[in-house]
């Protein structure tokens, strides 16, 4: 995983299990949208055996940057690892947080500690979803507004990112 000062700079590369403790150091992450034609954004479920926030709904895909790797090819490969989700070379990705950055810690004491710019990629069309299900064990289509009212209403159930990325991220698609 890639080390960063609070800024997004990169400080440094450590192994993703030494870096996730109860003491984690900020690092370089992204979240990512996708959404369809019809504005609807692809939701996904974490699977129950994933360390951190197992059954909560999140965002389409998250992850971390290798060393050297932008933000949006980050996201490609964890939309292909994740979903099974290809997208195409011409596709384009909007940052719609770049300077998002959040520290949560879930319930196991484990703390997320993350520089994590938030991309929106907009498809005209849905693509086919085929998740892994050691990341994913749902996944669902929901319009923007009734996301954010679920949200709203229960954000105990969504990941502490998603719940302050939909505060933040006042553009609808």
């Amino acid at each position: 995983m890639v080390l960063c000062d609070p800024e997004g700079r990169p400080t440094g590369v450590s192994p993703k299990a030494e870096v996730h403790t109860r003491d984690t150091p900020v690092h370089r992450a992204f979240s990512c949208y996708v959404v369809d034609g019809a504005g609807d954004l692809l939701l996904t479920r974490r699977a129950l055996s994933k360390v951190t926030w197992p059954g909560v709904w999140t965002n389409s895909v998250c992850g971390h940057l290798l060393p050297g790797e932008s933000e949006e090819d980050a996201a490609r490969r964890r939309l292909r690892q994740e979903l099974g989700v290809e997208v195409a070379p011409d596709a384009t990705f909007e940052t719609v947080l770049p300077r998002f950055s959040y520290r949560a810690t879930d319930a196991s004491g484990t703390v997320e500690n993350e520089f994590c710019p938030v991309l929106v990629l907009n498809l005209d069309q849905r693509p086919e979803v085929s998740p892994d299900p050691t990341e994913v064990m749902e996944w669902r289509w929901a319009p923007l507004s009734r996301t954010r009212g679920a949200v709203a209403a229960a954000p105990f159930a969504f990941s502490p990112w998603m719940v302050a990325q939909l505060e933040g991220w006042a553009v609808s698609p």
